[in-house]
């Protein structure tokens, strides 16, 4: 891979670690959000309704499942950029056979080649 295409993939990389990064905390922001009672406009902390407090908790749920979903592929990002750096990037890591720039275009961040990918899944 030439040095172009790396720095082409760092600058990607960084973008996409940044939007994640923005994302996580908007997630995280969203999901503390007090349900009910005071902070809602109500006279007291008590939730108005149980079904509200149910639909608010599921919400919560949700929200944080996302947040441990994006915070992963973060981490695989700074993993890629770090594999970049020490000059690793675009080799699967398990048989050390380049990655497909195909494979790399839908998933930058990619750390094994399509055939071990799938055998890894099995």
């Amino acid at each position: 891979m030439t040095a172009t295409e790396m720095d082409t993939y760092r600058r990607r990389l960084t973008a996409l670690a940044d939007r994640l990064s923005r994302d996580v905390s908007e997630l995280e922001e969203e999901a503390l959000l007090p349900t009910g009672g005071e902070a809602s406009g109500g006279l007291s902390d008590v939730p108005l309704h149980l079904g509200d407090l149910g639909s608010h908790q599921f919400e919560e749920e949700v929200t944080l499942d996302l947040v441990g979903k994006e915070e992963q592929i973060l981490a695989e990002v700074k993993e890629a950029l770090e594999r970049i750096d020490a000059g690793t990037f675009g080799r699967c890591e398990h048989c050390r056979r380049p990655i497909s720039r195909e494979r790399l275009a839908a998933v930058p961040y990619a750390r094994h080649c399509v055939a071990c990918a799938a055998k890894l899944r099995r």
